[in-house]
C-alpha cells in the first residue's frame, strides 16, 4: 500500500538483469503486482529464466506484458538492441557474480560481469535516457577484502559517477546495500541443510565470523522502496538488525532438525 512505490511503478517500462537469480526472481514477483506496463527480464541462466517466465504465465497479469532474453549483461551489442527496443524507463541491476571464495579464483570474470557488465548497462541507461537505475550492491563493497566487494565497489563508484556527469540529465543512480540473505542461491542455509541430511558434519569456515541476514522478500522490498525513495547518488544501506554467529546458526538448524 505505498503510495510512492505505486506511483513510481504504475504504467512503467520496467527492465531487471538477473531477473532469475534470487533476488532477481523476487524483484519480478514483487514488481509485477505493481502494474508496470511491460517487464523486460534478462539473464544469461535459460532454464532458470524459463521457470520464471513459466510461473509469470500462469499469473493472471495480462495487463502487464513480459518480455524474456537470455542474454549476457556484458555484451554491448546485444544489451544495445534489447534498450532500444524497449526504452526502458526504470532498470533494476541485480546481475552480478557473488560467491566471494568463486571470484577469488575468477577474477577475470567478477571484472567482466560486475564491473564491466554494470559500466555497459549504465551508460546505455544515460544514452536511452532512463529515468531511475537501481544498482543492488553487498555490504561485501564497504573497505573491500576480496575481488567480489572489491568489484562490486568500483561498480557503485562508476554508477555514482554518472549521476553527476554533467551530460546525463535523465538518469538518477540509485545504489542499494544489504547483507547476506536467507535461502538465496548458494548461501549458508541451504549448504548447511544439504550438510545436515547427508548426516554431518556441518561446517564453519571460523567460528568467530558473524553474518548479518535477512529473507528474501524482506530485501527485495527495500529495493523497491529504495528506488522511488532514491533523487540520484544515495548509497541505500539496509538495517539489518543484529548479527548472527554462523557458529551459532549451524548448531540451531542441526538440533532444529531433529540431530545433537
Amino acid at each position: 500500500n505505498n503510495e510512492l512505490v505505486i506511483d513510481h511503478l504504475r504504467s512503467k517500462r520496467v527492465l531487471i538483469t538477473g531477473a532469475a537469480g534470487s533476488i532477481g526472481s523476487e524483484l519480478v514477483n514483487q514488481l509485477v503486482t505493481y502494474n508496470p506496463t511491460e517487464l523486460v527480464l534478462i539473464d544469461q541462466s535459460e532454464s532458470a529464466l524459463y521457470e520464471i517466465f513459466r510461473e509469470l504465465d500462469q499469473l493472471d497479469s495480462q495487463e502487464v506484458s513480459i518480455k524474456t532474453y537470455v542474454a549476457d549483461i556484458t555484451d554491448h551489442k546485444r544489451i544495445r538492441a534489447i534498450f532500444k527496443e524497449h526504452q526502458p524507463e526504470i532498470v533494476y541491476h541485480a546481475a552480478a557474480y557473488k560467491h566471494v571464495p568463486f571470484m577469488e579464483d575468477n577474477v577475470t570474470e567478477a571484472v567482466n560481469c560486475n564491473i564491466l557488465g554494470t559500466r555497459n548497462l549504465a551508460n546505455l541507461a544515460t544514452e536511452y535516457k532512463v529515468h531511475k537505475f537501481v544498482m543492488v550492491s553487498t555490504d561485501k563493497a564497504v573497505n573491500p577484502t576480496n575481488v567480489m566487494g572489491c568489484s562490486k565497489r568500483i561498480a557503485e563508484i562508476y554508477v555514482q559517477s554518472l549521476n553527476s556527469f554533467h551530460e546525463n540529465t535523465h538518469t538518477k543512480f540509485v545504489t542499494t546495500r544489504f547483507g547476506n540473505v536467507l535461502g538465496s542461491n548458494g548461501s549458508v542455509i541451504p549448504f548447511f541443510k544439504k550438510q545436515i541430511a547427508q548426516g554431518g558434519p556441518v561446517t564453519v569456515t571460523h567460528p568467530e565470523i558473524t553474518r548479518y541476514f535477512m529473507t528474501i522478500s524482506e530485501a527485495c522490498e527495500l529495493v523497491i522502496e529504495a528506488g522511488a525513495m532514491g533523487k540520484g547518488g544515495e548509497i541505500f544501506l539496509f538495517d539489518m538488525g543484529k548479527s548472527v554467529k554462523i557458529v551459532d546458526l549451524a548448531k540451531k538448524m542441526i538440533r532444529l532438525s531433529g540431530h545433537r
